[in-house]
């Protein structure tokens, strides 16, 4: 999975309902580019460089996987969408809102479009307040002044006064937390290791992730399926059992809630496919003594994919020992998936199909994907 990388966003307006305007352009931004990491209160300022009405300002920093570019963009069709008038005459005007790129972990960026960071950022106390107070230290790299520097040296002396509204995250709508254990599941290459690392992050999830890469009996498993079968699955079995037992029963004061990317119940349905008659009733007698002593997740959310998509997830990824797995062997496990959500009745399941939808390239299908999530009852 690609690395976010952070960028700050100024935020100004000072027509009509300057906060309305703010809030919608914070919505569409998460919605669009990314997890509003931070949030800044509000300011009102006087206009800088044109006589008008005084301006709400606000800055955001902004988690994301697309370019610095790439976020330009999306911001100017914000704009627009949301009234932004540009007459295309010289000088400062009034404007609904105004969205401009302050830093950007990518680095310096100058283009015919765009310079980050933002050359004249030093001289403007409604970017330097709001945005020292979310980001004080953070280092211009030019200037080699941190953000709190550049509020004490700058010559702006424009009057920054905070205003008594604030500003929601719009993340606060989703309510995962209440299912204080929640389960991302799929076949191989369905992507919930990704989803929960990105659900995780922005949540403030505690994180539990299958150790697949440290089995040794994998590589060999897809070699010599009958041979390595059953080690490969018994081991997968201790291992989850040990992880989940030791996490789920270790409460972390910092974090919400619990998302993993695995149930221990995949162990049965993996066996069932790769074990002969025998070696699984043995292996199912061990897997039930297991299974009834572990904590079970409060949602339990399958992502299906086609088998023709998963086969290109799993090239792409380009993990070796993967590469020969068939997409024979890939139906019988969704297959075995699917019989065990019908059947389910200890635990909430959710089916989405993401076959068609790519939620770390497209930002509105991971809404799409948190929407269903929350719209889930306990």
């Amino acid at each position: 999975m690609k690395t976010p990388h952070l960028i700050h966003i100024s935020l100004g307006s000072n027509v009509g309902n300057r906060l309305s305007f703010l809030q919608n352009s914070i919505n569409e931004i998460y919605k669009t580019i990314g997890d509003i990491v931070s949030l800044s209160r509000v300011y009102q300022t006087p206009a800088w460089g044109f006589t008008s009405n005084d301006f709400y300002n606000a800055c955001i920093e902004v988690s994301t996987f697309l370019s610095t570019t790439q976020v330009l963009h999306i911001l100017m069709d914000i704009e627009n969408s949301l009234g932004r008038n540009r007459t295309g005459g010289k000088g400062y005007e009034a404007r609904t809102i105004d969205l401009d790129i302050i830093f950007s972990s990518e680095g310096c960026i100058v283009t015919k479009e765009l310079i980050v960071p933002h050359p004249a950022m030093q001289h403007r106390k409604f970017v330097l307040e709001p945005l020292a107070e979310i980001t004080p230290d953070i280092i211009h790299p030019e200037l080699k002044q941190t953000v709190q520097q550049l509020v004490e040296n700058t010559s702006d002396d424009s009057i920054v006064s905070l205003v008594t509204d604030t500003l929601k995250n719009p993340k606060e709508v989703y309510t995962l937390a209440r299912f204080q254990y929640l389960t991302i599941e799929g076949n191989i290459g369905a992507g919930k290791t990704s989803l929960s690392e990105i659900i995780a992050k922005e949540f403030n999830a505690k994180l539990i992730l299958e150790r697949f890469a440290d089995n040794p009996f994998l590589p060999k498993f897809y070699e010599d399926m009958e041979r390595y079968a059953f080690p490969l699955e018994m081991s997968f079995l201790a291992d989850r059992y040990q992880r989940l037992q030791d996490d789920i029963a270790q409460f972390d004061l910092f974090k919400d809630f619990v998302i993993s990317d695995y149930d221990v119940f995949k162990s049965m349905i993996f066996a069932k496919v790769t074990l002969q008659s025998e070696e699984l009733i043995l292996y199912k007698k061990v897997f039930d003594l297991m299974y009834k002593n572990l904590t079970k997740p409060g949602l339990y959310v399958y992502l299906y994919q086609n088998t023709e998509r998963l086969l290109e997830n799993i090239k792409k990824r380009g993990r070796d020992y993967e590469q020969k797995i068939s997409a024979e062997y890939l139906d019988k496990i969704n297959k075995e998936y699917m019989q065990f959500i019908k059947t389910q009745s200890q635990v909430k399941t959710l089916v989405l199909d993401v076959s068609e939808r790519d939620f770390i390239a497209d930002r509105s299908d991971y809404i799409w994907i948190l929407e269903q999530i929350n719209t889930c009852s306990l």
